[in-house]
């Protein structure tokens, strides 16, 4: 297959019919396809001409390919890059980069006739996303659907999604994201529970914590085990502030995910990663996370 696939399930096969969110980017990323209006506000993409013909070429993508169907509810058109869903509903003779090749290349053709655009539009190759599970497809065109907003949070407030790659604490160098003035708060608390923990000294422990963070601390965790995760969550959805600890770093262009997205913006979280960022899904040591968990007690406060 040419199109190179940027993000891949290893084990499924892409001739396969399913349901998969696709995402295009230009080459360099630059905003050719409109601009975001509207501010935090109302924001909205106000499309160009180009931006206007991408999403024709999406939506013409069943008439090329009788059993595909593309998303018409949802493709969201970015100034630099575009979401889509593609419904793939029998087996295909070829694999899926065949059918966005097909899209990318009929963008760029049509362009170049109207005079919309000189030389490449696209980087090369594109990510996808199978949705395996129930409920997966409405969180996916909910997550396509917020991107302006996510967009205009992010240049209202740059400074708490810029990815800086050398910060120097405790005696090492991180990768982070978020709010790093959380490590200047005077009381800082290490999270980290036991696997074995009772489910009454969980709540317990999630309970002194939460209250201290209302008082102004700051919890800092890796967020390992199962404790440890559910803690975290509770501090999220109390708006709490956080600093977590992982284990892979951030990838270019790299965007938290929603809870941690909301969290970023609001300056109360603060993401921390000591090894850089790689593609392989990996499970984590237990040297790492003890080296994870070492961290976490050298940043809490004394």
């Amino acid at each position: 297959m040419n199109e190179r696939m940027l993000q891949r399930c290893r084990t499924w096969d892409y001739r396969a019919r399913g349901i998969y969110m696709i995402t295009l980017t230009t080459l360099n990323r630059r905003p050719l396809f409109g601009r975001l209006v509207g501010g935090e506000t109302a924001p909205a993409i106000c499309r160009s001409t180009l931006g206007e013909l991408v999403a024709r070429c999406w939506e013409a993508i069943p008439s090329h390919f009788p059993d595909v169907g593309a998303s018409v509810e949802a493709p969201m058109v970015m100034p630099d890059h575009f979401h889509g869903v593609l419904f793939v509903y029998k087996e295909q003779a070829k694999p899926l980069g065949a059918i966005i090749r097909g899209f990318k290349a009929g963008v760029s053709k049509e362009a170049r006739a109207l005079g919309l655009a000189e030389g490449p539009i696209w980087a090369p190759g594109f990510h996808d996303r199978i949705l395996f599970q129930k409920g997966q497809l409405e969180h996916m065109l909910a997550y396509i659907r917020d991107n302006p907003r996510r967009l205009a949070v992010k240049q209202a407030h740059p400074e708490l999604f810029r990815v800086v790659r050398d910060l120097p604490l405790v005696g090492h160098t991180f990768a982070a994201i978020g709010n790093h003035f959380l490590l200047d708060r005077p009381v800082r608390l290490a999270l980290q529970c036991s696997r074995r923990i009772s489910s009454e000294a969980l709540a317990h422990q999630q309970e002194q914590l939460l209250a201290q963070a209302r008082q102004g601390a700051v919890l800092i965790s890796p967020c390992i085990s199962p404790g440890e995760k559910q803690i975290a969550r509770a501090a999220l959805e109390a708006e709490l502030p956080l600093v977590v600890l992982l284990e892979n770093g951030f990838p270019p262009l790299y965007k938290p995910p929603k809870r941690y997205f909301e969290a970023c913006a609001q300056g109360r979280l603060l993401m921390l990663a000591p090894w850089p960022y790689h593609s392989q899904k990996r499970t984590i040591t237990r040297e790492q996370c003890l080296a994870l968990n070492g961290f976490a007690a050298r940043l809490a406060s004394p």
